[in-house]
């Protein structure tokens, strides 16, 4: 009988552990405790591998150098973060954009073109999410537009987000209407995908963007709506009040901040006024 010897995973030592924990949450905000450590093991040890080398310092002296820095640092930065997410995540933000933000918009000023930014969009689904609620309101109020801009600190997510490529049962939480609308299934019956068709597709913007820094790239004052669902739980108090101190600032006065189910502003100085759980305004300025 064949002895086969089981894969094994490359040991991090403490110095690289904190070495590169310290570095992912000073330039990122991503908190990395060392029950992480499994986690990074697991993330990293096939790259390590790859580059054909013996030990997490080598790894690290090579991706902090600046041949790494220009080759492989954003890679493990991509690496590192998690992008989970789902279409339609948290139904009821949809449910209050389509039945109470929109139609708000409408009968204060008219049919115009309003501004929203998914400020954590990971692999897309949450920007798509909101493209089919915004083009089935546009449907029934002619006149009304909307630009999309979609961000996240991952590459390899935006690269996801911009092909619109899903699992076939990544889209089962959608309407049926909406699938028919809004997906193609692959040609190939053997192959289990839909791809977002491109008339859609080409409606969001996409960047990257690092929250924790203070280059947004976004206009002052410029969005009426900003979703950042479900990021702000990977950093510290501190950050989390910086992230939103910066977000708030892109909003216009009177626009929204949509935060994820498990975070919210309690404790914070911020300029918002919550208006329902997790939903929050930027004040209007006073007259």
């Amino acid at each position: 009988m064949n002895n086969v010897e089981p894969a094994t995973i490359l040991q991090m030592d403490k110095e690289s552990f904190v070495r590169l924990s310290t570095y992912i949450t000073d330039v990122y905000g991503i908190k990395l405790p060392p029950v992480k450590k499994a986690m990074l093991e697991s993330r990293l040890g096939k790259k390590v591998k790859q580059l054909g080398m013996n030990s997490y310092k080598e790894f690290l002296d090579y991706i902090f150098s600046d041949q790494g820095k220009k080759k492989e640092l954003l890679n493990v930065v991509d690496l590192v973060t998690t992008n989970k997410t789902d279409f339609l995540r948290e139904p009821l933000h949809f449910q209050f954009l389509s039945d109470v933000l929109l139609p708000g918009y409408v009968r204060k000023a008219g049919l115009k073109s309003i501004k929203i930014w998914s400020a954590a969009c990971s692999t897309g689904e949450e920007p798509y999410s909101l493209v089919m609620a915004l083009e089935e309101f546009k449907r029934r109020n002619i006149g009304f537009d909307y630009t999309l801009t979609a961000s996240d600190i991952s590459i390899r997510a935006i690269q996801t987000a911009h092909r619109g490529i899903y699992a076939l049962d990544r889209i089962e939480t959608i309407p049926v209407e909406w699938k028919r609308t809004y997906f193609l299934k692959s040609k190939d019956n053997t192959r289990k995908l839909v791809r977002v068709k491109p008339a859609f597709r080409s409606k969001i913007s996409y960047k990257r963007i690092n929250l924790v820094s203070d280059a947004y790239g976004v206009a002052h004052e410029s969005m009426d709506i900003i979703f950042c669902r479900n990021v702000l739980i990977y950093f510290d108090k501190t950050t989390q009040e910086q992230v939103i101190r910066r977000l708030t600032a892109c909003l216009k006065p009177g626009g929204i901040l949509l935060l994820g189910h498990s975070e919210s502003t309690m404790g914070m100085d911020v300029s918002l006024k919550q208006i329902k759980p997790t939903i929050y305004q930027r004040p209007y300025a006073s007259a």
